[in-house]
């Protein structure tokens, strides 16, 4: 190739988003047919564990890839949206046995050869770069494909596996209904379209109205489920994570990623790594798993670099990419607990995505945070709230408030208006907690 055909992934993603009028338009059509051409790599993958849920998903993922790798496995791991580059969506196993983001060089390939079969036809960007994960899945060796869902279940790109090893559903919540419907029952329908005859299913802790969509999915297509609460359970006890099948009592470190709703998301990987009888995971790698799985932007601790140094000495900053009501309310039980071992004054940076329920994720700081910065998301990929606008539906839920300029802008703010070592957390999106992380690095984040 020459001069113009040699492209960066920037130049190629960029040229993707161009081939659909919508950046989301939920359909297997487009995919089905990009990937027959591409000779169904898809086809041809590991053993697939593929994971759905509105919240969760990320660290039951991060928890099983720790504990695949742990097991000696090698991992391919499929997640969206990315925080900083693009790549860290693609995770292949390289020859060491680790899994790490794609190489650019290996990411410019498999786009470009999708793109070129693609030729022009119309597709979005998130289906024809799903088709490019598998292609490149296909060509690398490894024990299992951990394949995250990006919207929904039933018409995501990702659901053209037909036989997956296992299937898990996280968690589920009201998030994107206007994509997915207006209520649980709907959201659930379109999440339980991952389940497979034939295919066994670890469904997390959900609402009665979710397992009751769920069970009733499962009996139409055939699938086994194991169920929170009743086929395992797992809870925190003196320090330990118990997870407890009929058969089987596991005594497990607790987590490395914080807060109680992590005890939730890793006895589901738990139950998952239990169930996924092509990996055999014993217990030794299931505890080394917990306690080495990493998983950005979920309660990070950031203690150096450009942003804490804003900051008085003492001070702790946190940052998590949570979004919806169920989320904010996990997140503010983990700053509570934390209050309670660590009493520190708490103060929030917040962005989010204009459809988002703003009020809705921050009601639950209400008597708990001291004071509310809603800060813009710099290259957000759809309309975010202003600044303003967050500042006023803080307000709503009895929370003092105020807009900011920036993250930067925003953190010297709250730094003038208390002295002393303060708690702040950056929150409300992933698209926010992605800039973050740049401004951290110090690059300039790749779109989503």
């Amino acid at each position: 190739m020459e001069g113009r055909n040699i492209l960066t992934s920037d130049q190629l993603l960029a040229d993707m988003k161009l081939l659909h009028p919508k950046l989301i338009d939920l359909s297997l059509g487009r995919v089905e047919r990009l990937l027959g051409k591409l000779g169904n790599p898809h086809k041809t993958l590991p053993p697939v564990v593929h994971i759905a849920g509105t919240n969760g998903k990320g660290s039951v993922t991060a928890y099983l890839k720790a504990m695949l790798t742990a097991a000696g496995k090698r991992v391919h791991v499929y997640t969206s949206p990315h925080l900083v580059r693009f790549h860290e969506r693609i995770e292949l196993s390289g020859p060491d046995g680790l899994t790490k983001p794609i190489a650019e060089a290996d990411l410019v390939d498999v786009l470009s050869r999708t793109q070129a079969v693609n030729s022009g036809d119309d597709i979005t960007q998130f289906e024809i770069t799903t088709a490019a994960a598998f292609l490149a899945f296909a060509e690398h060796p490894a024990d299992v494909v951990l394949l995250e869902v990006g919207l929904g279940g039933r018409l995501d790109a990702t659901n053209v596996i037909a036989k997956p090893a296992l299937t898990v559903i996280t968690p589920i919540s009201l998030d994107h209904a206007e994509k997915l419907g207006g209520t649980l029952e709907a959201i659930a329908f379109e999440k339980a379209g991952i389940l497979k005859r034939g295919a066994p299913c670890i469904v997390s802790q959900q609402e009665d109205v979710v397992h009751d969509v769920i069970a009733r999915e499962a009996m139409r297509v055939g699938a086994h489920l194991s169920v929170w609460g009743q086929d395992y359970d797992a809870y925190e006890q003196r320090g330990r994570l118990i997870v407890q099948k009929a058969d089987q009592l596991l005594d497990l470190p607790l987590p490395a990623l914080l807060g109680r709703h992590q005890v939730v998301n890793a006895g589901t990987a738990v139950a998952a790594a239990l169930e996924l009888a092509c990996a055999g995971i014993d217990e030794q790698a299931i505890e080394r798993g917990l306690v080495s799985a990493r998983w950005p932007a979920r309660m990070q601790r950031i203690d150096s670099g450009p942003l804490p140094s804003l900051l008085r000495p003492g001070s702790e900053l946190w940052l998590d990419g949570g979004h919806n009501p169920a989320a904010g309310l996990a997140i503010a039980q983990a700053l509570a607990d934390l209050e309670e071992r660590a009493p520190k004054p708490l103060y929030l940076i917040v962005g989010m995505l204009g459809l988002k329920d703003a009020p809705g994720f921050l009601a639950p700081f209400s008597g708990l945070a001291r004071h509310v910065v809603g800060v813009p998301i710099p290259g957000a990929h759809e309309a975010p709230f202003s600044p303003e606008a967050l500042a006023e539906a803080a307000r709503s839920v009895a929370l003092n408030a105020e807009a900011g300029v920036s993250v930067e802008a925003a953190l010297k703010r709250i730094d003038a208006l208390d002295p002393g070592p303060k708690r702040i957390l950056i929150t409300g999106s992933l698209y926010l907690a992605g800039h973050v992380l740049a401004l951290q690095e110090g690059v300039e984040p790749q779109a989503n």
